[in-house]
């Protein structure tokens, strides 16, 4: 299997972990310390994040697109 690691310092080398990031800034904002988020939260916004559709899959929720490759499998 091919392993890419990207350049230290080169955001625009990680575009889906970079907008993965920012969801998640938007239920805690810059400065937060995770220290003091409790799993109940973190999963509450990772469950929002999971069920919000998105563009490049054709306003399908995450979810819903994973759960479709899967299917496939069988």
């Amino acid at each position: 299997m091919k392993v890419y690691f990207s350049d230290p310092y080169s955001s625009w080398q990680r575009g889906s972990k970079e907008n993965g990031n920012g969801l998640l800034r938007e239920f805690f904002p810059k400065g937060k310390d995770f220290a003091e988020v409790t799993e109940e939260e973190l999963e509450h916004a990772l469950q929002l994040i999971k069920n919000r559709p998105r563009k490049c899959l054709g306003w399908k929720t995450a979810h819903e697109s994973f759960e479709e490759k899967v299917s496939h499998l069988d």
